[in-house]
């Protein structure tokens, strides 16, 4: 009689080194998945098997590329905002977008908000370096977007206007540089608002301003400045608002770059009313393609999220928001469904 081979845990041992391949190729793919979603990190993953039958090691050092210089003054806090406050909703959203054999991609939207029912169908043409977006919405208005990429070396130029708005015409400029990121637009009226934010520093240590004038009153309409500090697996911000009465620090710290695991803060600080609220987040990966996040502010508002790549680009996401100070109120539940080609 032919007897299988156990181990001491009297588990066959075929079973148990394909149960070890299965496991290497799991946390295999939902490393470089998580990778591509944590690029300006560096660190290295090290998985170990060992038994009393096989002894394996499997080694990874990856050095991921970090962007190259400051950014634009809206990327200041940007990580921590999209942690907070990105993707949490109470409206029931729907967009689909299909290709034309012309490769012009179309996105129907459908938002209802309460009571209110809100759509628009968007064109977006790429040819080379030149995108043109073209979308209706059912407030009878149609926006019309230039964009060329690349006119001259990090320069981005876009050219945009709203019918039958004749005053809503905008031009602006955008250009990234290793040591600084500049923004300028303004309005194509006869009294424009010029509006103009820069960024100097690199990708660790940034420091801008954002301000707005207004032409026709000669006066400056907003003024802000801000401050980001970038180190390994933290960001921190501050800016000042509001010509000064407003001031937000935020902080965006990765707890587990293999799991997507974050945390992140924002305090909010009115000098005129002495109000303050502080917003506290964190963002967890399940899987490689289903992620939740949490948040609670210091008014008691609670939200939480869940959502999941059921097929690439296209996601299903159920968001809910509830007052803990008044729990007999109902809750807000929100709905978002995104689907791609």
């Amino acid at each position: 009689m032919i007897t299988e081979e156990k181990d001491i845990d009297g588990c066959d041992l075929t079973q148990r080194v394909w149960i070890q391949r299965l496991i290497k190729l799991y946390l295999i793919r939902a490393f470089f998945i998580n990778l591509l979603y944590t690029p300006q990190l560096s660190f290295r993953l090290y998985l170990r098997f060992s038994d009393s039958v096989e002894l394996s090691f499997l080694s990874f050092t990856t050095e991921a590329k970090m962007v190259k210089g400051p950014g634009l003054y809206t990327d200041i806090g940007k990580k921590a905002r999209d942690l907070l406050y990105k993707d949490h909703n109470s409206d029931q959203k729907l967009s689909i977008t299909t290709y034309s054999p012309a490769g012009v991609a179309i996105t129907s939207t459908g938002t209802k908000k309460g009571d209110l029912l809100l759509g628009d169908v968007a064109f977006q043409s790429k040819q080379k370096n030149i995108t043109t977006d073209f979308k209706v919405c059912t407030d009878s208005t149609v926006l019309i977007t230039a964009t060329v990429d690349e006119a001259a070396p990090g320069l981005k130029s876009i050219f945009s206007f709203k019918v039958p708005d004749q005053n809503s015409g905008k031009i602006e400029l955008q250009y990234l540089h290793d040591y600084a990121g500049i923004s300028t637009s303004m309005g194509l009226t006869q009294n424009p608002t010029v509006n103009f934010s820069g960024v100097i520093g690199s990708n660790v240590v940034a420091l801008g301003t954002d301000v707005s004038f207004d032409t026709k009153s000669g006066n400056f309409t907003k003024i802000n400045a801000g401050l980001s500090f970038t180190k390994d697996d933290l960001i921190a911000s501050l800016t000042l608002n509001e010509k000064g009465d407003a001031m937000n620090l935020s902080y965006y710290h990765i707890v587990n770059p293999l799991f997507n695991t974050a945390v992140g803060a924002e305090v909010s600080h009115k000098f005129s009313s002495k109000d303050n609220t502080i917003t506290v987040g964190t963002q967890h990966s399940l899987d490689p393609l289903t992620s939740v996040k949490a948040r609670v502010n210091s008014a008691g508002i609670a939200s939480a999220l869940i959502q999941h790549e059921w097929r690439p680009k296209s996601f299903f996401t159920i968001s809910g928001e509830v007052d803990t100070k008044a729990i007999d109120k109902s809750a807000k539940v929100g709905l978002a469904l995104a689907l791609k080609p």
